[in-house]
């Protein structure tokens, strides 16, 4: 090991830091993997009803929801950075590394889900199908990407660069 990864708290255990990879707790993991799922949810859902109420073509909606579920997603993690007194700039910069992979990953797998029920992306807004399957899609993402999120914060990475703006996530 290098003198200076020796001394760095990112890639030691015995050195980190609380707010470092010895933090990635499981609750820790929730607690991230829920704000993301917040930003998502809120674009995702977003995305669907006017897609859906707009006639959009499936994909046309899927592709909306996506790019609405990472501006939700970052403007979610910006808030809080930017009450940190952090400027736009550097805001934007820690919200693309503490959410880029997080979102992937949640919109990936809850896209795949809702497209891959039978009839919920055609069902109609009133469908109990519709919001079935969209409320089960967020459920599966956010159960399969706590882990992603959990390994990443170990590594000092995803949304463990967050912790250093606010401790509450």
């Amino acid at each position: 090991m290098a003198h200076d990864e020796h001394h760095d708290p990112a890639t030691t255990a015995h050195h980190a830091d609380p707010s470092g990879p010895a933090a990635a707790t499981w609750g820790v993991a929730v607690a991230a993997t829920l704000h993301c799922l917040t930003g998502c949810a809120i674009g995702e859902v977003l995305g669907m009803v006017v897609g859906t109420m707009a006639g959009l073509h499936n994909a046309a909606t899927v592709a909306l929801s996506i790019v609405l579920a990472f501006v939700f997603g970052y403007g979610l993690t910006m808030r809080g950075v930017l009450r940190a007194g952090v400027g736009v700039r550097a805001a934007l910069k820690v919200a693309l590394t503490a959410d880029t992979v997080s979102i992937a990953v949640m919109e990936l797998l809850d896209n795949a889900v809702v497209v891959a029920v039978p009839g919920a992306m055609d069902a109609g807004l009133s469908s109990v199908l519709f919001w079935g399957a969209l409320a089960f899609s967020l459920l599966v993402a956010f159960l399969l990407t706590t882990p992603v999120n959990r390994w990443m914060i170990s590594r000092g990475r995803g949304h463990a660069v967050v912790h250093h703006y606010h401790g509450s996530h």
